[in-house]
């Protein structure tokens, strides 16, 4: 008898004329048997790869999203999050600053979560610049749910979040190219956050995600171009923030902050991250990242009419910091 999920693999594998795209049901049942583990090791490889070569509709995108988050065994009593921050690309050109954008907002009384996983070789992830201020990650659902009551923020891995999406994105170094699941991830909105914002770095991602966030009916969501691949504002260029809120589609094109680009940052010393929070150090480049990124993520939440008015709340909030915050959440 034909497996089960074959059916998936010949929709999409019949060839030029034959093959198809899958439908949202379809997606999220494909979805979900591949994280239940009923689909096997080569019907899996063969799957994604044929989504990679045809790349995945905002409704595939919407099925898959809506199975992964349903697999993910969340305990009753979660905390409130404001802001769900997806972190799956790491940086090699500037640092992190997306972290302390991240923890401005908590120090405020923003509740963030943050969830991610390792970027490629030679890249620094969310998680390095955590440990490098002495801020440790979730180490389960519950954990991250006290840290965010304690503290206004978390940090959980995508391990701990779905050991099996971590290891189909740990297939990439197998497959050599990436997956559906590099996009399925920075969906996952683990709390049901009423706000998420989201990086890409591979054009068109951002009106899927967009088109996607919209048929799952999700509150509030930004997409962008960000400095690497994350969520993170690139002040050196324009930055269009595609939004998906309250069941309509908006865009907006936010203006580089300066005329000429910035260098690489060759020493991508994570000490600075701390230096740049207590004020023992002034980086031009990562102050504007810090606010501009900060500013999205309050017109995300709705916190700011416009772009001007965001830019200047996120100018005051750190103007304003709690310098004492860093070292309270600290390990």
């Amino acid at each position: 008898m034909e497996h089960p999920f074959a059916q998936y693999i010949q929709t999409l594998g019949k060839g030029k004329r034959g093959s198809k795209d899958l439908t949202l049901q379809d997606a999220e049942q494909a979805m979900s048997m591949i994280l239940s583990g009923q689909a096997d090791p080569a019907q899996l490889g063969a799957f994604l790869m044929l989504m990679r070569v045809k790349e995945e509709t905002a409704e595939e995108l919407a099925g898959f999203v809506r199975a992964a988050r349903a697999s993910i065994a969340a305990p009753k009593n979660l905390a409130h999050v404001d802001l769900d921050w997806s972190s799956y690309a790491g940086k090699r050109r500037q640092l992190p600053w997306l972290v302390l954008s991240a923890l401005l907002l908590a120090s405020h009384g923003v509740k963030v979560l943050m969830h991610g996983a390792s970027g490629a070789a030679g890249r620094i992830n969310v998680a390095d610049a955590l440990q490098a201020l002495g801020i440790n990650t979730a180490s389960s659902v519950a954990d991250a749910s006290n840290s965010i009551q304690q503290a206004n923020f978390a940090f959980i891995p995508l391990g701990v979040l779905s050991p099996e999406l971590q290891r189909i994105l740990d297939m990439k170094s197998l497959l050599g190219l990436r997956s559906p699941a590099h996009t399925i991830v920075r969906m996952l909105n683990p709390f049901a956050a009423p706000a998420s914002i989201i990086g890409i770095f591979h054009p068109g991602y951002d009106e899927t995600h967009q088109q996607a966030s919209m048929i799952l009916q999700d509150s509030s969501m930004a997409v962008f171009k960000g400095e690497g691949g994350e969520a993170e504002r690139n002040p050196d260029a324009n930055c269009v923030v595609r939004m998906a809120r309250a069941g309509a589609l908006m865009d907006e094109e936010w203006p580089a902050m300066f005329s000429s680009r910035h260098m690489k940052d060759e020493s991508m010393d994570l000490s600075r991250l701390s230096a740049m929070w207590h004020g023992k150090t002034d980086d031009e480049y990562g102050k504007a990242a810090i606010l501009g990124t900060t500013a999205i993520a309050l017109r995300t939440m709705g916190r700011a009419n416009d772009i001007a008015s965001a830019e200047k709340e996120a100018a005051r909030m750190w103007d304003n910091r709690d310098i004492a915050y860093l070292d309270r959440i600290k390990n």
